[in-house]
């Protein structure tokens, strides 16, 4: 195993570049099969200095819980941003900053995080504390903060922490 390591450092991010190009170049052929694994071989390599932590992901339930969570979100925070935008006459939504404790402290769980406020419609990741104790999100329409700030940590810092932590 430990000589499958030194040729291929990270199999699953070799096995999803492999994959990818494949669903990019729209073609299995032999010669982009070939690019694909000489790609997916290479890169792992080139990138070893941007992983400096091992990631240990637990709770396989939670991870799968958690992408149909965000996806769920991901739909009706859209149609909740097109309702705003097409009421915007009539009633105008409640744009502000809010500031969010956090207790989630691993720096991929935070990742996480941040990829997933920048994907979910109205919210913004703005700012992290140098402490990484308060996240700053920008949100499109806050009625209740505090609902927001304990839906926000019950929804997603919640499960990150018991995948990360």
């Amino acid at each position: 195993m430990n000589a499958l390591r030194r040729f291929v450092p990270a199999p699953l991010m070799s096995a999803a570049i492999l994959a990818l190009w494949i669903v990019l170049a729209r073609s299995a052929s032999a010669g982009q099969i070939l690019l694909g694994a000489a790609l997916a071989l290479v890169v792992p390599f080139l990138t070893k200095n941007l992983r400096p932590t091992k990631v240990r992901v637990r709770r396989p339930l939670v991870i799968a819980r958690f992408i149909l969570t965000v996806g769920w979100d991901v739909v009706a925070s859209n149609l909740e941003v097109f309702r705003g935008v097409v009421l915007w006459r009539w009633r105008k939504p409640n744009a502000q900053f809010v500031v969010i404790p956090l207790e989630l402290r691993d720096p991929v769980g935070l990742a996480a995080l941040s990829m997933v406020t920048t994907v979910v419609p109205g919210t913004v990741w703005s700012e992290l504390a140098l402490d990484r104790s308060k996240l700053m999100l920008h949100v499109w329409d806050v009625r209740d903060e505090a609902a927001f700030v304990g839906r926000f940590k019950e929804r997603y810092e919640k499960p990150l922490r018991e995948i990360f932590e």
